[in-house]
């Protein structure tokens, strides 16, 4: 199920940001994602926030923001690969039509798993919107 999420959330979505960037993220060190944690904190205030809830649990969440931005996806690493991510794509795109969506390059299987829901590249930048040295992929649908 998929459903809008609430300020009751906010702690589970923060695990889930968290433990998903532990997974993936290998190039952070501990202390950026305490930088980057006001981020998650203001994208889960001002964008439209989605959560995909497996056995009545968050298991994965998106943030929309502006016309068709998919602002954030993450998904808990133990529902990974079971279409959490693919659901909350779709249900994201259901709302928005098609959808535009930066990803980090460094993160493995990042622009494969958006290139098997249907994004393309459509630029690239060699640092994050922040100015770090982390290089961004622009994709579309």
């Amino acid at each position: 199920m998929i459903r809008p999420a609430t300020t009751a959330d906010v702690a589970a979505l923060t695990r889930i940001w968290e433990e998903s960037v532990r997974a993936a993220y290998d190039f952070l060190a501990e202390g950026d994602i305490d930088i980057y944690r006001p981020y998650l904190l203001a994208g889960l205030m001002d964008g439209e926030v989605w959560v995909a809830e497996k056995d009545s649990a968050p298991a994965g969440f998106c943030v929309l923001a502006g016309q068709n931005t998919l602002a954030m996806l993450f998904v808990d690493p133990a529902q990974q690969r079971h279409g959490v991510g693919r659901a909350l794509i779709a249900h994201a795109r259901a709302l928005k039509g098609p959808l535009i969506v930066e990803v980090n390059e460094q993160v493995t299987g990042n622009v494969l798993f958006y290139e098997k829901c249907g994004f393309s590249v459509t630029g690239r930048s060699q640092t994050d919107a922040a100015g770090n040295p982390y290089p961004i992929i622009y994709m579309a649908q």
